[in-house]
């Protein structure tokens, strides 16, 4: 499990619609499966199929974190036009077994009761080339 705070949980989810038309990504840092942080990061790919930190960014936040006591926890990217599930992409790229997964997923603009409603969210822990486990998530008012 993973628990987030509501707010951190709807930072995210603005980033996520803030990034559109392409993949927004980020960190949650914490302490065990509880979030504390949220970094929102630049996809240096600007893609909406594909997301890519820039080193230096990643850097900073990995020194800021340990600076306020957390660790990394987690990994979140969005799918701009396909489901909260890991791609074959994702499963190519994403190899840390430590760290979770965050997946947010938005509606096409044509299929959604709104624009840009969030589709869903989903948490996996990478266990074996093309194979993982869904995390709950529990977000935390």
């Amino acid at each position: 499990m993973i628990r987030i705070p509501r707010k951190l949980y709807d930072e995210m989810m603005a980033h996520a619609k803030s990034e559109l038309p392409n993949e927004g990504c980020g960190y949650l840092a914490g302490v065990d499966d509880e979030v504390k942080a949220f970094y929102p990061m630049t996809n240096v790919d600007a893609s909406p199929v594909h997301f890519a930190f820039d080193p230096k960014e990643q850097f900073k936040v990995l020194k800021e974190a340990r600076a306020a006591g957390l660790s990394l926890i987690s990994v979140y990217h969005s799918h701009p036009d396909s489901p909260a599930r890991l791609s074959q992409e994702d499963y190519r790229l994403l190899k840390d077994r430590s760290v979770i997964y965050i997946i947010v997923a938005q509606y096409p603009d044509s299929e959604a009761p709104r624009p840009n409603d969030i589709k869903g969210c989903m948490a996996y822990r990478i266990i074996d080339e093309g194979e993982s486990d869904t995390i709950e998530i529990k977000i935390e008012d």
